[in-house]
């Protein structure tokens, strides 16, 4: 029974902490235009703050969390990638290019076979 009042008081909390999130970047941008006859540098700045503001709350939330762990697990999936080398990547699209070009031909051939079958059958060929 405590465990579902926690959880929707946690998730209440979780939503004010996503709606401050949200009003400080919205804030922060109005003012930004708000205030454009002062320093673009410093806009920027507080912008960014700002924005860095938003995105330490929304963390604290629990799907801020889990976006987190998923983060840090998509950097040690991409860790575990093995790239391809040069040589490797060149000679792949070569053969890809290849490829278009060989398959474009016999498209362009196929499609004239056709025409000129469709022609014969009109009547409109020579």
């Amino acid at each position: 029974m405590n465990s579902k009042v926690e959880t929707a008081g946690s998730n209440r909390l979780d939503t004010i902490k996503i709606a401050l999130s949200i009003l400080i970047v919205a804030s922060a941008t109005t003012l930004f235009y708000l205030y454009s006859e002062h320093s673009l540098l410093l806009r920027v700045v507080g912008l960014l703050a700002a924005i860095v503001i938003a995105v330490l709350i929304t963390l604290k939330t629990e799907k801020g969390r889990q976006l987190w762990i998923f983060v840090q697990d998509a950097q040690i999936e991409v860790r575990k990638v093995v790239w391809p080398t040069r040589e490797e990547t060149l000679q792949t699209t070569m053969i890809v290019i290849l490829m278009v070009v060989v398959i474009a031909i016999f498209l362009w051939l196929l499609d004239m076979f056709l025409g000129w079958s469709i022609g014969q059958l009109l009547g409109r060929g020579g």
